[in-house]
């Protein structure tokens, strides 16, 4: 028989996989955090524009220069955090961003923090890289914790904290000023903050979309067009750090995948430097949807907070009456797949369209009654 390393075995497929595939045939799907639009037409243009003009060879293991620029350009202007073309490295996704700064960073033994409930790859890319997950408690309002980040960062083990704003999978979006203070108290105990700012563009309301990186130097900012642009499957990211952190970042992505896709960079250049009018088009429904499905769990008495950002619903469901749902032809994931913190919830990803929440919300209704 043939042995392992504990590093995988001691992993599991993502839950939210599990209950994509064991659904019913027929279902609805609001178990995948994906996007139900479209590329837009300028994006899926430029791609075939690559491949005409036969840019299809390798890249730079960073990527190629004039998306890295684009990037940067993008952060200065968006986000008013400063970085040069060399402070970015492109990569496979977001979680190509997260697994390149992880296993650069930590060494075997020393711990990853992240919040509980959070997303499924912080704790799972920790222990792929030889670290420790050490996640943390969120207040009862689904918020983080400053205080108990703090004391998890005086643990001298501790070497990277994982940020995620808006949040997946509660939508909770964090004020400019948690953020600061979580910054701030992670660089008085040397600990570098990653933040995942995947979901950046989708804040409803009052909530507004802050960049960690305004806060310190040792923050290492991680971004997709995936989400921003409905480019899932394109599997283009980046991460934006110090030159240092960068150096090292190449090392891992040159030796596990060599560069991303020519094409799908080419796309995501004009992603970035084209028209933005989809992405206004995209929170604009995402916003309809959301007040969809929580008035409508609310009707049905399920207790359910108002997601600030991102798509997801986090409502209070055990996990018997999530199984019902699930039987009931409406595909969701129990909380207790993103940390122990999340059991007695379920994440219901809005990204689909009103007609399917109207359905599910009637399958759901026959389900817990």
């Amino acid at each position: 028989m043939t042995d392992f390393a504990k590093r995988v075995t001691s992993i599991d497929i993502s839950g939210i996989r599990k209950m994509f595939e064991s659904a019913a045939p027929g279902s609805i799907n609001m178990g995948l955090g994906q996007p139900d639009f479209d590329t837009p037409e300028n994006i899926k243009n430029a791609a075939i524009k690559a491949l005409s003009d036969g840019m299809t060879g390798y890249t730079n293991n960073a990527g190629i220069d004039e998306l890295r620029a684009a990037v940067a350009e993008k952060l200065k202007t968006e986000n008013g955090v400063s970085v040069e073309p060399s402070n970015v490295l492109i990569t496979a996704g977001g979680s190509g961003a997260l697994h390149a700064s992880i296993m650069s960073l930590i060494e075997d033994g020393q711990k990853v923090v992240f919040n509980n409930p959070g997303f499924v790859s912080y704790g799972s890319l920790a222990t792929l890289a030889g670290g420790v997950p050490d996640p943390v408690p969120l207040r009862p309002d689904l918020h983080l914790d400053v205080e108990a980040l703090k004391e998890h960062f005086s643990d001298k083990k501790t070497k990277v904290m994982v940020l995620n704003s808006p949040a997946n999978p509660t939508g909770a979006v964090e004020t400019k000023d948690t953020i600061k203070a979580v910054v701030e108290s992670a660089a008085d105990y040397g600990v570098t903050v990653l933040s995942d700012e995947v979901y950046e563009k989708f804040c409803y309301g009052d909530a507004k979309f802050v960049s960690a990186a305004l806060f310190g130097d040792n923050v290492v900012t991680i971004n997709a067009a995936s989400k921003t642009y409905a480019m899932t499957g394109w599997r283009i990211g980046f991460m934006a750090a110090s030159k240092e952190i960068i150096d090292q970042a190449v090392k891992v992505q040159q030796y596990s995948l060599a560069c991303p896709t020519s094409i799908a960079q080419y796309a995501a250049l004009e992603a970035y430097t084209g028209d933005q009018s989809s992405i206004g088009v995209m929170k604009k429904e995402y916003e309809a949807r959301r007040n969809l499905i929580i008035n409508g769990l609310r009707d049905l008495g399920i207790s359910v907070s108002m997601p600030e950002g991102a798509f997801y619903a986090f409502p209070k469901l055990d996990l018997d009456t999530v199984m019902k749902i699930v039987a009931g032809g409406v595909i969701i994931t129990p909380g207790a797949a993103f940390g122990s913190n999340g059991a007695g919830y379920a994440r219901m990803s809005y990204a689909t369209s009103q007609k399917n929440i109207l359905i599910a919300l009637d399958r759901i209704r026959k389900a817990v009654e």
